[in-house]
């Protein structure tokens, strides 16, 4: 069976076969989306970011407007969303990562989300973000649920003196909310702020050197789980504007 047969099999249709990863079933009032394994993490997968508006070469992508839309439709109309898992490929991208994305394979399984939204990411979800604090997270090796593999950070992450150039530089206020602790609390919270790693573990690599003022940044313990509540993590940015 095709994606288009599967998508048509449930009464759903779409502007363009091609390039749309939404799809509406006006007489059932319900949108399905695909939903990419690379922007799943657990039940929760991220399915519209405004950042998906143009593409890698500042090209504006057909898709987007069609997806934004059937996004008002789960939010404004009463219509349910559904989503069904898209395994993807990087055989059409070039050596610097640019290029479309592809379909590998699909499984043709519809399934029940709800719609989150935080800022402008939109996420399909059976109602639960991820819960896991930033401190919880084995300090050496992070695990990608329902993937088999590891990714090894270099020790210099867990090393003092990065957490202290860091903060040297960026000082002790949250750089999200501008919280500090020592003015709220006194001498207690002198010099408490935790600290965030931005670059995405993806492109972490075993010869990965770590720059702490470029790739840490103090956070708040709020700021930091709320960051982590979704996958792909918020950036600094989304989350600051969202609050």
């Amino acid at each position: 069976m095709s994606r288009k047969q599967f998508i048509e099999s449930h009464g759903a249709t779409c502007k363009n076969w091609q390039w749309s990863w939404s799809f509406v079933n006006h007489a059932e009032k319900y949108v399905i989306f695909g939903a990419w394994d690379k922007d799943t993490e657990g039940n929760t997968s991220l399915i519209l970011s405004k950042e998906w508006k143009f593409g890698q070469k500042g090209n504006r992508l057909p898709g987007y407007g069609q997806s934004r839309e059937h996004v008002r439709l789960i939010e404004e109309s009463g219509y349910r969303l559904k989503t069904f898992p898209i395994i993807h490929s990087d055989e059409a991208k070039d050596a610097g990562g640019i290029g479309p994305e592809k379909i590998k394979s699909f499984i043709p399984e519809l399934r029940d989300k709800k719609l989150i939204r935080v800022g402008d990411n939109w996420y399909a979800s059976d109602g639960r973000l991820g819960y896991q604090l930033p401190q919880e997270l084995d300090s050496e090796k992070r695990y990608v649920e329902g993937a088999a593999k590891s990714i090894e950070v270099n020790t210099y992450e867990r090393n003092g003196d990065a957490r202290n150039k860091c903060i040297k530089h960026h000082g002790h206020r949250c750089s999200v909310c501008n919280f500090d602790f020592k003015e709220f609390y006194g001498s207690i919270g002198d010099n408490f702020i935790e600290i965030h790693h931005i670059v995405p573990l993806s492109e972490i690599g075993r010869e990965y050197v770590l720059d702490p003022i470029k790739d840490l940044i103090p956070v708040c313990p709020n700021c930091h789980a709320m960051i982590h509540r979704t996958w792909p993590a918020l950036s600094v940015e989304q989350l600051r504007e969202y609050i």
